[in-house]
């Protein structure tokens, strides 16, 4: 397979899911992001305090916490890192704890070839929680993070938690042979297991980062600054992409088209209308599977692409704070 290949099933294009043909429907009011007219002023990852925590089978976890108040755990995605919420630990922390963990291997935690699996980063959440004894909190996880809270809740039910925010995951990214266009489209499917494992070789091989710079340009509005994507490249390069490859592999084929049924606390979807990763419209299944759960579209123009809280902190943080009271 060709990197340029790669990089379009890493974004989803190639999927039977056209997001750019679709007809968006005029919105009454837009929070619209103005492109950059100068270098972003951003924060500095070394003001975030950080503190430490080790897992039951001996891994050494990093995470950032900082407030008072309710408990606010953020949960990262898949190869990347508690540090691109640094736009949200500011701003909410005046309100809440928040807590932002670099899951096993990610970003500053401990790099381990063992427990690269969706069940043991569940594990690893549920001693944290336990361990520092958070009762009655939110948890927020962005694309991976989402699969992170839905197997927390499988294997744990809701214990320790009030509400959940789940940003910009697909049910399930693996598409089985002979699927209708309705099941790729409830599940956001965007991958065939042939791809999958083709996409995995190349994340092991000499051509991981460049695939890994492919992908994540195609993850972000024609508004983001040259800066800002290339700070979210290396976040993500703090997993060494082999690493990267032998998760992705156990991630996208994770099912929860099952599980999103029962969730039973009180639930928040937030979706990129352009978003690269996933299509909004598996972003409304979960929604409409999850009784008096609450959905939020951020349209291109307010940053709706998959990193959507980096491109338009202002909106995501009003939202998040709405939606948490």
């Amino acid at each position: 397979m060709k990197d340029g290949n790669i990089a379009s099933h890493l974004t989803g294009s190639r999927s039977p899911i056209k997001i750019q043909n679709m007809k968006i429907a005029p919105q009454e009011s837009l929070d619209v992001i103005a492109s950059p007219t100068g270098t972003q002023r951003w924060p500095k990852e070394s003001d975030l305090p950080r503190r430490a925590f080790v897992t039951s089978d001996g891994v050494r976890l990093s995470y950032i916490r900082q407030g008072s108040g309710r408990p606010l755990v953020l949960l990262h995605g898949w190869s990347q890192c508690a540090e691109e919420f640094k736009h949200q630990i500011g701003p909410l922390s005046a309100q809440y704890d928040v807590i932002a963990v670099d899951q096993r291997s990610h970003g500053e935690s401990q790099k381990v070839s063992y427990g690269l699996k969706i069940s043991r980063l569940a594990k690893d959440l549920y001693e944290l929680l336990n361990g520092l004894d958070l009762n009655d909190l939110a948890l927020l996880g962005h694309s991976m993070g989402s699969s992170v809270i839905w197997c927390y809740f499988d294997l744990f039910g809701p214990e320790r938690l009030s509400k959940i925010i789940l940003v910009d995951q697909s049910p399930f990214l693996t598409s089985g042979p002979g699927w209708t266009q309705q099941e790729l489209e409830d599940s956001g499917a965007s991958f065939t297991a042939q791809q999958v494992s083709e996409i995995v070789a190349a994340l092991r091989s000499n051509e991981g980062e460049k695939v890994t710079r492919q992908a994540l340009h195609r993850m972000v509005t024609q508004h983001a600054t040259p800066e800002m994507k290339e700070w979210l490249i290396q976040c993500n390069l703090k997993m060494p992409r082999d690493l990267a490859g032998t998760f992705a592999y156990n991630h996208w084929h994770m099912d929860w088209r099952d599980l999103i049924p029962r969730i039973n606390l009180p639930t928040l979807i937030i979706s990129g209308r352009a978003s690269g990763a996933t299509s909004w419209k598996s972003q409304q299944w979960i929604h409409h599977q999850i009784e008096s759960s609450q959905f939020e579209v951020f349209e291109e123009a307010e940053g709706g692409q998959h990193f959507m809280f980096v491109e338009n902190p202002e909106k995501f943080n009003r939202t998040i704070i709405k939606y948490l009271g």
